[in-house]
């Protein structure tokens, strides 16, 4: 019998396992409804650029083929397609479902919360996504965050505003929360898709709106109708976007298809975050050119937002049990790191 070293077995079983196919890559085909236009900078273009990454690291295998609005759900319909399993998965912000709910509202954007790099924290090192995955578990949802960008503007009047009294009985579209702290101080408030809302304010169903970065507004055109563009974006101060998964096609995904999609996803925050602040400074200039005046809400405007958000933010708290844990655990999550933000990073007005 003839003996075989064991360096001889070490190069077989090397061998072996080197000529082994590798795990072999799951083919996904869905399709993707978006909320946004891929024309939209870093609002809508990231979920297009989500997918390329997606074919890129899957040799073409995972195919999440995006839909523009409308065309194969509603816009503002992403999260009842996904939960009913019309579609596999959907993009959208967080927060046009507020009506069944209502902690999407500040998954999407809390007013005078966190900017992007933090909530960003909290998600992924302050227990936020497990609270994500909690909320939306009931609806059959499976959530991802997948892009966020820069502090929205706080709109487009028609007129100066200059006190609280001014906001009431405007036109204005505000989304989520902020709808809700507009129509405390008065304001009759309506909710439309980005695409109506030129329309709407150049034929004065409008006094003003809100929607997103300066150049996302840019390409909406709302600065050819209203001229009056005010700052800081006190309602969103980050704006935070989703992949929305439906739970049983999520589940038969192999765990490396899995992992795929999340790590692409945490690509496209930073990319989208990159991409938003890389290009408003920019943006302001050319309003500025074309007529548009820059106001920032003084601190009265300010002060009426921040007391209004509190009276929003504790009834829908009161109301529902899980809108109440994901706020406290935020809130928790701000205060820790409130020294740190205040002492750590140079003041924004030191020159």
């Amino acid at each position: 019998m003839k003996l075989v070293s064991r360096s001889s077995l070490l190069a077989l079983a090397i061998g072996a396992a080197l000529s082994a196919p590798a795990m072999a890559q799951e083919t996904v085909r869905w399709g993707v409804p978006m909320a946004f236009g891929s024309n939209l900078t870093a609002l809508g273009d990231t979920m297009p650029w989500v997918s390329e990454q997606l074919k890129k690291v899957s040799g073409g295998s995972i195919n999440l083929q995006v839909f523009e609005p409308g065309k194969l759900v509603p816009a503002l319909a992403i999260f009842d397609s996904v939960s009913t399993g019309k579609v596999e998965a959907g993009y959208s912000f967080m927060g046009y479902e507020l009506g069944k709910v209502p902690v999407s509202a500040i998954f999407g954007a809390l007013p005078f919360g966190m900017e992007t790099p933090q909530f960003a924290a909290w998600i992924y090192f302050g227990g936020g996504d497990a609270l994500l995955k909690e909320a939306f578990k009931p609806h059959n949802v499976h959530p991802i965050f997948c892009g966020s960008i820069s502090p929205e503007a706080a709109g487009w009047f028609r007129k100066e505003i200059k006190t609280p009294d001014d906001l009431k009985g405007l036109k204005f579209r505000a989304a989520a929360l902020g709808g809700k702290i507009y129509q405390k101080l008065g304001a009759s408030v309506t909710m439309l898709p980005g695409g109506e809302l030129f329309q709407a304010l150049e034929k004065g169903v409008l006094d003003g709106t809100e929607f997103s970065l300066p150049t996302v507004d840019d390409q909406l055109g709302f600065d050819k109708v209203a001229k009056n563009y005010y700052l800081p974006g006190w309602h969103q101060p980050s704006t935070n976007q989703y992949l929305y998964v439906n739970i049983a096609a999520w589940a038969k995904l192999k765990p490396q298809t899995q992992a795929q999609i999340e790590t692409t996803c945490t690509a496209g925050v930073t990319m989208a975050l990159a991409k938003a602040e890389a290009l408003q400074g920019e943006m302001l200039t050319k309003f500025e050119k074309e007529g548009v005046t820059l106001r920032q809400f003084n601190k009265t405007m300010l002060d009426a937002f921040s007391k209004a958000s509190k009276e929003v933010i504790a009834e829908e708290a009161a109301k529902d049990p899980m809108f109440k844990k994901v706020h406290d655990s935020m809130a928790a999550f701000q205060a820790k790191n409130r020294n740190w933000h205040s002492l750590g990073y140079l003041p924004r007005d030191y020159k």
